[in-house]
């Protein structure tokens, strides 16, 4: 076959090279790795996708479903209904297979037509990141840039459009939460900003770090367009991306030239029949999670506790990086102001090098994996290891993250990286008074 001339010698020669490689890789992986933390469960405090429940997972391992009647219709449709729960609002949803990069395609085709212009508030990489995929669209995006360290400020938005005079601004794109600079903006403030100009663009949202997670009141705060995604808060693998979308950006989406079959918006919140919830085939095994995850965050804990928790989550992580700065100016919180910071994951510097020695030292020694510093430098810049990210989304609780924590405390006595002390009690003291109260 093919001219090949291959004894039964030659074969198995090649089969025992093959495997001896192979034993020799892995006893070496297993040397250098796995003996390090070879007992207990590992522990992803990446800033998604994010710890996963058993219950979830268990949910999704099972055969497909008939998905022309039956159970999965009606687990779907209590799905839709909670999805708008979990956002706040009484308007509509739309479901995507996809990620979030995806949920943000969605929300664009649905907005604009090509050779509009789009107004984008950024606060971190991701900020950035939708911007590109504006532009890449076809759009003509202005920019306002507040750093790496700062959230959305109301004024300059109100100032930009105050400037433009002919409206041309279809819509304000802002990130709540930007997962990679942890900054949270105030979305009340920027949309009270808006109104006072009289200027009529739409305020788009990305919330992929907020759902789930941080205080999010679509109706309330006024908000037309809001796009999240399973992987974080709302504790599923990767793959749906969700658009929320007011009767305002309905109609704006009723002109909207880059809108295609699949990512039209209007069918999938306007659904007559079930197929058009997805364009197509549902993704039915995350439909049995997300029915699982939004049941334990609805009804057994309570949406206003999910929030609480994680603002005892987020208080316990800044609390400890506050005791190691007091021993080391390299080492710090990203976000300054606490009003400021997301209530979901938390950018910090330990300088140095510091913040990558230690990432890679909890990995093999500890099972944890902390999140990198996505954005703050290009990864060919030595600065790149002084930034990382503590994710504190979703399936997590005070004994997870106190023992993150804790082995972060090691790493740095293990490396020997200057730092004060006493960050263990600080932790413990903020869960203490912030469940005090609730």
């Amino acid at each position: 076959m093919l001219g090949l001339q291959l004894s039964s010698d030659d074969l198995v020669s090649r089969e025992v090279t093959r495997d001896h490689k192979y034993l020799t890789l892995r006893r070496f992986l297993l040397t250098e790795f796995a003996m390090a933390h070879g007992s207990g469960r590992t522990y992803l405090a990446i800033p998604g996708p994010s710890v996963v429940p058993d219950r979830v997972l268990n949910a999704m391992h099972r055969a497909s479903p008939n998905i022309y009647e039956g159970e999965i219709l009606d687990i779907t449709f209590g799905v839709v209904a909670d999805l708008k729960r979990v956002a706040m609002t009484s308007q509509y949803v739309a479901i995507y297979i996809a990620n979030g990069h995806g949920a943000w395609e969605a929300a664009i085709s649905n907005m604009f037509s090509r050779g509009d212009r789009a107004l984008v508030a950024a606060t971190g990489r991701f900020g950035h990141g939708w911007a590109e995929a504006v532009e890449r669209m076809g759009v003509e995006v202005e920019m306002i840039d507040f750093g790496k360290s700062a959230p959305a400020d109301p004024n300059r938005i109100a100032e930009a459009l105050a400037a433009d005079k002919a409206k041309q601004i279809r819509a304000v794109l802002v990130t709540h939460v930007d997962t990679a600079s942890s900054a949270r903006s105030d979305i009340a403030a920027i949309r009270a900003a808006i109104d006072a100009t009289g200027h009529p663009a739409l305020l788009a949202v990305d919330a992929i770090a907020t759902i789930g997670c941080d205080e999010m009141r679509m109706d309330e705060w006024g908000i037309d367009v809001l796009v999240g995604a399973c992987q974080k808060g709302l504790m599923l693998p990767p793959g749906l991306g969700f658009v929320w979308f007011s009767d305002r950006a309905l109609e704006v989406s009723q002109h909207a030239g880059l809108a295609t079959p699949y990512w039209d918006w209007r069918p999938r919140g306007q659904a007559q029949e079930f197929y058009q919830l997805f364009g197509g085939t549902a993704p039915t095994a995350h439909l049995f999670g997300l029915r699982e995850s939004l049941t334990m965050i609805l009804e057994e804990e309570g949406l206003p506790q999910v929030w609480g928790r994680h603002e005892t989550l987020a208080h316990a992580v800044w609390a400890a990086f506050d005791a190691w700065g007091r021993g080391s100016d390299g080492i710090g919180l990203n976000i300054s102001a606490p009003n400021d910071r997301g209530r979901s994951v938390t950018a910090a510097r330990i300088g140095s090098g510091g913040a990558g020695a230690l990432r890679k030292w909890l990995e093999v020694e500890a099972g944890v994996t902390l999140g990198i510093g996505l954005g703050m430098a290009m990864p060919t810049d030595p600065a790149y290891a002084d930034f990382l990210r503590v994710a504190h989304m979703g399936h997590v609780n005070a004994h997870m993250l106190l023992g993150a924590l804790a082995t972060m405390e090691a790493g740095m006595q293990a490396l020997e990286i200057p730092h004060g002390f006493g960050a263990m009690e600080a932790a413990a003291a903020a869960v203490a008074e912030q469940t005090r109260r609730r």
